[in-house]
């Protein structure tokens, strides 16, 4: 089996800071999202994997490499730009070939649980098509499936004014090479993309056995800044506890709490669950908890709690910070607001107060 991971989308949703990163290169406890995916890809056994990329190709590719790393070989899968996810399948055939395949997106940030059980499902039932589904509150939003009581697709919706169901697709799927001649029988949807529920609901039309199956692990899209803080917040909840940086004795450290070998704490309180980068400062401030310093971010005589920082980020002069995302280079100079101040701040932007 192969991986197909979709990396092209533009991210509008996460902007200002998708205008310099791509969405899928944004930190989560201080490692890319991308890095967590294709780890999960690879925990199936996993060794080719393709990643579709669009105009960020080079910033993909340097963050993610040759694959060795995370013990697969990557080829990079060019796409001029986003047409839809079945279009994204069938830009890679030459890639896939008549394989099957897991095609994971490269925004779906799972935890918890593993890929395992849904790749054996696959397998095990013989399906042309397996999708991976959670329950959701609000289906409308989502991709819907509605099954049998076997986990037997029936019927499969998008965005639905009307849900038939509370199963929601959440990025994960596995296919048969079947899935090609699908898609060539599929036309452009109402938003002018390639639908890849419309190509599985070209095989259940076709009779052939498409099944879902829930995954009972955390998970969330990454799409906006509200999802975003969600899963950095439980990324930093399976970091551990790591001392490996410079911590002052006027400091109290309550973990669980990684400090980076070059992460600097002085005269401060860092409150985990927390994620102190390489070349990370702390001097005289408050960190936590679920906050996440990148490299070289610095806090000087501030508050900063259920944020991130990406590197270089700085927040200085009595600045309290709460729900905010502050970009590479950025910096927040001044108190602000005394109760927490909800602030996203793009790459090399300035506020002071």
């Amino acid at each position: 089996m192969k991986a197909l991971v979709l990396s092209g989308g533009s991210g509008t949703r996460l902007r200002p800071f998708t205008h310099t990163t791509p969405k899928q290169l944004m930190p989560l406890a201080n490692r890319p999202q991308l890095e967590l995916v294709v780890e999960n890809v690879a925990e199936l056994g996993v060794t080719e994997v393709g990643i579709v990329v669009g105009d960020r190709a080079d910033q993909i590719a340097a963050t993610i490499g040759d694959g060795s790393r995370f013990g697969v070989r990557v080829t990079y899968v060019p796409q001029e730009r986003p047409l839809g996810l079945a279009h994204a399948v069938a830009i890679a055939r030459p890639f896939l070939g008549d394989d099957d395949f897991v095609l994971h997106l490269g925004d779906t940030y799972i935890r918890g649980a593993t890929l395992v059980d849904a790749a054996a499902e696959f397998h095990g039932r013989g399906s042309a098509a397996h999708v991976v589904v959670h329950k959701v509150l609000d289906p409308s939003r989502y991709g819907i499936v509605v099954v049998d009581g076997d986990g037997t697709v029936r019927d499969l919706q998008e965005k639905p004014a009307k849900p038939r169901g509370d199963l929601a697709i959440i990025g994960i799927y596995f296919f048969r090479a079947r899935i090609h001649d699908a898609i060539a029988a599929i036309r452009p949807g109402t938003r002018g993309e390639l639908e890849i529920t419309d190509a599985m609901q070209q095989l259940v039309s076709a009779g052939a056995p498409v099944s879902a199956g829930e995954f009972r692990g955390y998970w969330r899209d990454t799409g906006t800044v509200e999802d975003y803080l969600a899963c950095n917040r439980n990324a930093l909840e399976l970091v551990g506890d790591r001392r490996d940086g410079e911590i002052d004795a006027g400091s109290v450290v309550v973990g669980p709490v990684v400090v980076a070998e070059g992460a600097v704490v002085r005269r401060s309180v860092i409150e985990g669950p927390a994620a102190l980068a390489a070349g990370a400062v702390v001097e005289d401030g408050h960190i936590g908890p679920n906050v996440s310093l990148g490299a070289g971010a610095a806090v000087y005589g501030s508050r900063v709690e259920e944020s991130i920082l990406l590197a270089g980020a700085k927040v200085t002069a009595g600045a309290r910070l709460t729900e905010s995302v502050v970009g590479h280079n950025a910096h927040v100079d001044g108190p602000l607001a005394a109760t927490g101040a909800h602030v996203l701040l793009g790459d090399h932007g300035w506020i002071a107060a």
